[in-house]
């Protein structure tokens, strides 16, 4: 029987074998009324596919704005989802895409749609992957609590994968980050 470790790369490996893009989002909260502010998507080759701030209909809270820098004054001028969307949108179509906390930037995403009114589709991004649960699987910390392996933050991975990479919370430098682990990942040896 093949380990959770080996399995982990071994997925790794399949994925990079499909030549994903990498989404990350920067968001003016955490909560269910925030919406996205920033987005990226690079190929695998770390080139950059889409970068663009966003205008939100709500102001960003000062707390985020500790975290990634990104203030009301930088976003003024920049389009709005409406805009964003359909460009973002054509790119993702029928690829995958590897998300470091999919959950959460699809959940920004679903919620950014519901505030513009815009119809949500799925499809869109529905060869997603969660690059932070394979990297737990990876890392193989259980939580006896949750049944599951501990998902190490964005920081925590890339320190532990020596990766130079910093965290900055941006967007572009979060989905190179991402990227640089599922290559750490699917280029390990397996145990």
């Amino acid at each position: 029987m093949l380990s959770s470790r080996t399995l982990a790369i071994q997925t790794a490996q399949e994925k990079l074998a499909l030549k994903p893009i990498y989404l990350d989002t920067e968001t003016t909260g955490t909560d269910r009324s925030s919406e996205i502010i920033e987005v990226c998507l690079i190929d695998d080759s770390a080139q950059l596919l889409y970068q663009t701030l966003i205008k939100p209909v709500s102001s960003i809270r000062a707390d985020t704005v500790r975290i990634h820098g990104i203030t009301n004054e930088m976003v003024r001028g920049s389009p709005s989802w409406l805009r964003v969307w359909p460009e973002l949108e054509a790119h993702l179509i029928n690829r995958q895409i590897g998300i470091y906390n999919a959950e959460v930037d699809l959940r920004m995403i679903q919620q950014t749609h519901v505030r513009y009114r815009l119809p949500w589709r799925q499809n869109s991004i529905a060869q997603s992957f969660c690059i932070m649960k394979l990297y737990a699987q990876f890392y193989g910390e259980w939580d006896a609590q949750r049944g599951s392996y501990r998902w190490q933050s964005l920081d925590a991975a890339g320190k532990q994968c020596h990766i130079a990479l910093k965290n900055t919370h941006r967007a572009l430098d979060d989905c190179l980050l991402a990227r640089e682990i599922l290559h750490y990942i699917a280029n390990s040896r397996t145990t």
